[in-house]
This record gives C-alpha cells, sequence and structure tokens, in this order.
C-alpha cells in the first residue's frame, strides 16, 4: 500500500514576506528607541541645568571673566590619599604668586558621563593658600571639578579635570 501525501508544498506567499518585514523593521525600531531611552537617562546632554538661561546671560558671564583675569588670582587642583578616602587640595594664589588665606570655596566634583555620581564639595582651609575637601568612596576614571573661591568682594571661578587613582 502506498500512502500519498495530500500536504501541499510550503510556498512563500506576499502576507508571509510583509510579516517577516514588519517585524525585522519593529525589532530594529525597538532596539533604537531602547538604546535612546538609556542615553538620555543617564546623561541628558546639559551640562548645567537651564543652559538656556545661561545662554542668554552669556554677556555677563564674560565680563565677570574678565574681571577675574584682571585679578590674577590662580587656583591648582589635586587628588590625594588619605586613610580611607581622598583629600582634594586646591591651592589659590595671587598674581604675585603668594597664598591666597580666608578664601571661601565652594565646589563640586562631577562625573563627566553620569551626574547621579556628582558630590558636592565642603573645603576647609589649611593654611599657606591651601583648603581641603575629605571625599569617602570616590570611584576611580577622570572627574571634573568645578569650584569658585571668593575672598571680599572678589571671586574667581576655577575648573580642573582630576584622574583618580592619580598615576604617577
Amino acid at each position: 500500500m502506498t500512502v500519498v501525501s495530500t500536504k501541499r508544498p510550503f510556498e512563500i506567499k506576499g502576507w508571509h514576506v510583509l510579516a517577516v518585514m514588519i517585524a525585522a523593521f519593529g525589532l530594529v525600531i525597538a532596539v533604537n528607541v531602547a538604546f535612546a531611552v538609556i542615553a538620555v537617562s543617564t546623561f541628558p546632554g546639559e551640562d548645567v541645568r537651564r543652559s538656556y538661561l545661561q545662554g542668554v546671560r552669556y554677556n555677563d558671564t564674560l565680563a565677570a571673566r574678565r574681571v577675574q583675569a584682571a585679578l590674577g588670582w590662580r587656583a591648582a587642583a589635586q587628588l590625594s590619599p588619605r586613610g580611607s578616602g581622598v583629600d582634594l587640595i586646591v591651592t589659590l594664589t595671587d598674581s604675585n604668586g603668594l597664598p591666597l588665606d580666608d578664601a571661601l570655596i565652594a565646589g563640586e566634583l562631577r562625573w563627566p558621563t553620569d551626574s547621579r555620581f556628582d558630590r558636592a564639595l565642603a573645603f576647609e582651609q589649611v593654611g599657606a593658600g591651601r583648603y581641603a575637601a575629605h571625599i569617602d568612596g570616590l570611584r576611580p576614571g577622570l572627574w571634573r571639578l568645578r569650584a569658585r573661591g571668593e575672598r571680599g568682594p572678589h571671586a574667581l571661578d576655577f575648573e580642573a579635570e582630576l584622574q583618580w587613582p592619580t598615576s604617577r
């Protein structure tokens, strides 16, 4: 006895091609949307909040920087291990290279790619124009310091890129 198959051979029809194309493009679009959401949630693209207002006031910022440049103040920053943490040491000098004491320094140590790791800093004067902020649990990598030193009516805004651990 011979068995005869009544099944037809599989044929690719138009709706099969359409379904495969929709699925393939749907997958590509879903992956792109997921990557875009992840990218924007970890780094929104703004270096500072309210960047539009900062742009509108840019001429004021330039005028303040000219006043600061005329003062001739300089700032240097370094990371130094201490105990279980790290000290961020800022040294302020005047136009003659003499230490600037009795200044108030406020700043923030920023992780360039993820603002969740940013840290506000509290500086204390340690003498000879040096100011220290202690930091516990600093992640290894490149950090960006943004700070402002004020003494009397004068101020200096400064930035520095710092590598931790430092390479010697």
